[in-house]
């Protein structure tokens, strides 16, 4: 019998990719996920080939059934907001902190083989220091962050104290196909989507000049992969990346590249808790994992782009309503 794997946040953005991708190599799926975020559609064609556990990583019971009989944990359960942990940090702690070390505690409990956490580049803060390098240290600049940079502390101890295969990839800024436009902390790339597709300006908050390391899903599910059979993990923190940063002013003209349109960006304020700039070091990943971004920025802007064409004009998530 193929080995079980668990995938938290299964039903989400990144998850839900993940979870396709483990069943093409031929591994069972298990998911855990309370669908306060993710979406019962991002699994409607394999709903039936894998096994659904509706609970929440706040629930340390929950935990432990979800963690039974696995190989894998793939931790991608999140409040995976900046702004909403800014108005929320009771709430980002009690998921992302609290429930990072529930799932931990769990799998140590029930035998799991390896622990792959979905960490942040957002532990990096405020530093205007390019690219960003995992000896770096952390300065998280609002609550997503510093419950972020807990779950990988936790991560490393688990496997220091009790021997439990853990390694944290930092994710950078993740988008394409599912991500969810209609949610108002969506990334800047889904937000971008839902306005110019409609021959809306896209909004940026700040001048524009802002950076980041735009990652295609894919190149993130594939270092989720090559971590998980890594031939030796102590712990470690890797950057997941391109090693590439985009302004997101330069972004907006991509968007009109593909979309054949000229849309002047809407400026606002800032919002507090962003990044100035973001860029991957991905060395790390490199050596430790053999990682590689093999879809490129403009190549999977244009595949998330006729994707969501297909997903508003279908009325894929009711995305095409609430975000009228």
């Amino acid at each position: 019998m193929p080995p079980l794997d668990l995938v938290t946040g299964g039903a989400g953005f990144i998850g839900s990719a993940l979870v396709r991708a483990l069943l093409a190599e031929g591994r069972r799926v298990r998911i855990l996920d309370d669908f306060s975020s993710g979406l019962r559609e991002n699994l409607q064609e394999i709903a039936d080939r894998i096994e659904i556990l509706e609970a929440d990583v706040r629930d340390p019971d929950a935990c432990r059934r979800a963690c039974q009989g696995v190989e894998v944990v793939f931790h991608e359960a999140a409040v995976a907001s900046v702004p909403k942990s800014m108005e929320r940090p009771d709430l980002s702690f009690a998921v992302n902190a609290l429930g990072t070390f529930n799932m931990l505690e769990a799998a140590r409990r029930t035998g799991v083989r390896r622990f792959v956490f979905a960490a942040s580049a957002a532990a990096y803060g405020t530093s205007e220091v390019v690219p960003k390098r995992e000896t770096m240290p952390p300065q998280p600049a609002s609550p997503y962050a510093a419950d972020k940079v807990a779950g990988e502390l936790y991560a490393a101890m688990f496997y220091r104290a009790f021997g439990l295969e853990t390694l944290s990839l930092r994710y950078f800024n993740v988008f394409g196909p599912r991500q969810d436009p209609s949610n108002q902390y969506a990334g800047v790339i889904a937000a971008f989507a839902a306005r110019m597709i409609r021959g809306r300006p896209p909004v940026i908050f700040g001048d524009g000049k802002q950076s980041r390391d735009f990652v295609f899903v894919e190149n993130v599910v594939r270092a989720n992969l090559l971590a998980a059979r890594a031939p030796q993990v102590h712990g470690e923190v890797v950057n997941i990346g391109t090693g590439r940063a985009t302004d997101l002013a330069t972004m907006a003209r991509a968007f009109n590249k593909v979309l054949g349109a000229n849309l002047e960006p809407i400026h606002e304020p800032p919002r507090p808790g962003d990044v100035r700039a973001s860029l991957a070091d991905i060395a790390a990943a490199r050596q430790l994992l053999g990682y590689e971004p093999t879809v490129s920025f403009e190549d999977g802007l244009a595949r998330t782009m006729d994707w969501y064409r297909w997903a508003l004009q279908s009325g894929y998530g009711g995305w095409a309503d609430k975000t009228r």
